[in-house]
C-alpha cells in the first residue's frame, strides 16, 4: 500500500515514539509511507533511516490553505491508498485536500468526550464528511466516537497504540535523591500534566490516608501542579513535606522507573493513558481509575487495581496494600509485561493498522 500520513512529531521522543513506530513499522513490512511533518533534525533522520519519505509542512491552523494545496498536489501527483492525519488541526487540513480524490480518509481519534453532533468544529475533524474510518485508542473511545458518527460505523475500530519493552530495557533509573528519596524508601507517582480531569486533587487527598507510612513519598511530574488548587493541597496534606513537584520532565520514564507504584487517579477524558502503559512496559505496577481504555488492559486485582472515581480512600488502600504485599506487586508487573510484549506490543500494532488498512482499500464503496 502506498500511505499519505499527515501527523506532528513535535515533543518529546517518549511521547510520540508509540505513534512513530507504527510509521516505522509500515515502512519496515514493505509499505510506502510518505510523512509530512515538521521536526528536529534527529526525529528526521531516525524517519528517513525507516524508509519513510518525509514532506517538509505542518498545519499552523485548522485550515490552512497552504497545507491542504501541498496535500492535494502531492496526492494528484502520486497515486495513495491511504491518507492517514492525527490531530485536531492536521485531520481538517488533509480532509479537505481528499475532496473529489478517491484515496481513503482514515483518521485518529485519542479521547474520549469532547465529540457531539451539534458542535459545528466536529466536522472539522471526526465527523468531517470526507472521513472514511477512524482508528480509536481503546474500546471506550470507539464507543464514545460511536455515538456521534452519522455513517461508516462498522469502519470506526479500536487499534492499541501498543509499546516495546526494548524501550524500556536499557532505560537509566532515576536518582530520586534529587527529591530527599531515600533508597529504601517507598514511592508512588503521577506523571500527568495538571488539569481538572486528571484528578490530581484526588491523589493528594489519598496522600493524607498515607501520611502514617513514614518513607512513603508522592511524586508529583508535569507541568501545572506548583499552582492553585494544588499548591494550598500540597501545603495542607499531612504528608506535605514528601510531596515532591518535578515540573515536566523528558525522562518521565526513568522517574517511573525508579518508583514503586503509579497512580492515575483521573476522573474523564482518558483514552490509553501513555504514563500507564509506560509503567507496564517498565515495570512498575499500576492503580488507576475507570476512565477510558485503562479499565481494558488492567485486569483488577491481577495485573494492577481499578478504584472507583474521585474516592481518594480508595486509593490510598490499594497504595497501602502494594506497600505491604511486594509479592502481590511483582505478580502484577510480570503479567503486565507480558501483555506488552504481546497483545499490546507495538508490532501488533502494525499488523492491526495494515489489516484495517488493506480491508478499506478492498472495500468497493
Amino acid at each position: 500500500m502506498k500511505i499519505f500520513v499527515f501527523a506532528s512529531i513535535r515533543g518529546s521522543t517518549n511521547s510520540f515514539r508509540p505513534e512513530r513506530e507504527i510509521f516505522e513499522g509500515l515502512a519496515r513490512k514493505g509499505h510506502d509511507v510518505t510523512l509530512m511533518t515538521r521536526g528536529s533534525e534527529e526525529q528526521l533522520a531516525i524517519l528517513k533511516k525507516a524508509g519513510i519519505r518525509v514532506i517538509d509542512g505542518e498545519a499552523s491552523k485548522k485550515i490552512c490553505l497552504e497545507s491542504i494545496k501541498t496535500i492535494r498536489k502531492e496526492l494528484k501527483h502520486n497515486h495513495y491508498d491511504i491518507v492517514y492525519a492525527t490531530n485536531s488541526k492536521t485531520i481538517p487540513n488533509a480532509g479537505f485536500a481528499c475532496i473529489g480524490l478517491k484515496v481513503k480518509f482514515v483518521v485518529y481519534r485519542g479521547t474520549t468526550g469532547g465529540l457531539y453532533r451539534h458542535d459545528p468544529t466536529a466536522y472539522l475533524t471526526i465527523l468531517h464528511p470526507r472521513v472514511d474510518g477512524v482508528v480509536c485508542v481503546s474500546e471506550a473511545v470507539r464507543q464514545d466516537v460511536l455515538k456521534q458518527v452519522w455513517k461508516n460505523k462498522q469502519k470506526v475500530v479500536k487499534i492499541y497504540k501498543g509499546h516495546n519493552l526494548h524501550w524500556y530495557k536499557d532505560k537509566p533509573t532515576a536518582d530520586l535523591s534529587e527529591f530527599g528519596i531515600k533508597k529504601g524508601d517507598y514511592t508512588v507517582i503521577c506523571a500527568v500534566n495538571a488539569r481538572p480531569s486528571k484528578g490530581i486533587a484526588v491523589m493528594l487527598e489519598a496522600s493524607n490516608y498515607l501520611a502514617d507510612i513514614g518513607n512513603l513519598h508522592l511524586l508529583l511530574v508535569g507541568r501545572g501542579m506548583d499552582k492553585n488548587p494544588y499548591t494550598d493541597l500540597i501545603n495542607n496534606s499531612k504528608m506535605s513535606e514528601r510531596i515532591h513537584l518535578t515540573g515536566y520532565r523528558y525522562d518521565a520514564p526513568s522517574l517511573t522507573k525508579a518508583s514503586d507504584v503509579l497512580v492515575q487517579p483521573s476522573i474523564s477524558g482518558e483514552g490509553l493513558p501513555r504514563a500507564v502503559m509506560e509503567a507496564m512496559g517498565i515495570g512498575t505496577a499500576v492503580v488507576i481509575t475507570p476512565t477510558g481504555g485503562g479499565k481494558e488492559i488492567i485486569e483488577d486485582g491481577e495485573s494492577g487495581f481499578i478504584v472507583p472515581i474521585k474516592d481518594p480512600k480508595a486509593i490510598a488502600s490499594k497504595v497501602r496494600e502494594l506497600y505491604h504485599n511486594p509479592q502481590l506487586a511483582k505478580k502484577m508487573v510480570d503479567i503486565n509485561l507480558a501483555k506488552i510484549a504481546g497483545e499490546l506490543s507495538s508490532e501488533t500494532t502494525v499488523e492491526n493498522y495494515i489489516s484495517y488498512f488493506e480491508k478499506l482499500v478492498s472495500a468497493n464503496d
